[in-house]
């Protein structure tokens, strides 16, 4: 499943931070991205997100329904978890997203805010349906709740993260068109990523409802999946006009 993704002999050189370093020099923005880890932020192994303990008390910190808090920090994590292996693949450097070979940094709120993978690339696919595999049961069992919601967000961040690397490279076409071969050799339940061109340009066709709205003072998002199809592509467009 994983053959496109599977790094070779002589594709990359070891990966290290300074690889990814390399990487992230490649990419316009790159701290924004997650990409390169901030000043004041705690580094913590990330297969941390998979210990069940440690993700049921961070989901019981965040206060409020369990449900909302879980999803909504799931939201971040998965975008910030997925940011070095999209970023290697745009990059032309296959970076490792087994969570044995990465890294999280936390926001002094414990939110994950950047993640550096230490070692190349092997089975991708098969790398990424482990790693995405063992925090959502993770998540599921802190929040009470089914892993499918969570699947689908995880291929939201995946779109997204994605999206972003294209706007970042000047390439939107090329870093998309990464998403379906991604999402396949991952295989189910990850859903296939989805986008939509609003006035010349691309948003992702969001699978997922990140469940703000349930938060103090928040609103549905602009690309909510539960707004009706045309009001979504009114906001859209606006937003497409505006850029």
């Amino acid at each position: 499943m994983g053959g496109w993704f599977r790094a070779t002999a002589g594709q990359t050189d070891p990966v290290t931070a300074r690889v990814q370093q390399a990487v992230a020099a490649r990419i316009p923005g790159a701290a924004a991205l997650g990409l390169v880890p901030p000043p004041g932020a705690e580094a913590v192994p990330a297969s941390r997100l998979a210990d069940r303990e440690w993700t049921a008390a961070v989901v019981r910190g965040r206060g409020g329904d369990a449900r909302v808090a879980a999803t909504v920090w799931w939201y971040s994590a998965s975008a910030v978890l997925l940011s070095p292996p999209l970023a290697g693949l745009v990059a032309g450097q296959p970076l490792s997203a087994r969570l044995a070979d990465t890294a999280l940094w936390l926001s002094p709120a414990g939110l994950p805010v950047a993640a550096v993978s230490s070692a190349p690339a092997g089975d991708l696919g098969a790398e990424l349906r482990g790693s995405l595999g063992a925090v959502v049961a993770a998540v599921a069992s802190a929040a009470g709740m089914r892993p499918r919601p969570l699947w689908a967000i995880a291929t939201d961040s995946l779109a997204n993260g994605l999206l972003a690397l294209g706007r970042a490279v000047g390439d939107v076409p090329g870093a998309t068109a990464l998403a379906g071969r991604v999402a396949a050799a991952v295989g189910p339940p990850l859903p296939a990523p989805r986008y939509e061109d609003v006035r010349g340009r691309r948003f992702t066709r969001r699978a997922s409802c990140c469940l703000v709205d349930r938060l103090p003072g928040g609103s549905l998002c602009t690309s909510c999946p539960r707004r009706p199809p045309a009001e979504r592509r009114r906001l859209l467009a606006a937003v497409a006009v505006r850029s």
